[in-house]
């Protein structure tokens, strides 16, 4: 059986990786991560939900996503 392909390796790179306009080495999942809990109130329960959708998506809608929360 061949191993399951991750959709969703952008959440895996460094932020200076998946865009030209960052300089920050934090991972984007956890930067995502950051986002929802200072938006939130540090909800951890919250967060949780709010990051479950990235988890079904492309790269290319994570990146699109990603971009407009984050730049």
């Amino acid at each position: 059986m061949a191993a399951a392909v991750e959709k969703t390796l952008v959440l895996d790179m460094k932020m200076s990786e998946a865009f030209d306009w960052s300089d920050d080495n934090t991972i984007v999942r956890d930067a995502l991560w950051d986002h929802y809990m200072e938006a939130n109130g540090r909800n951890t329960d919250k967060t949780v939900e709010a990051m479950k959708p990235y988890l079904k998506m492309s790269d290319a809608e994570v990146r699109e996503k990603a971009e407009a929360l984050l730049k």
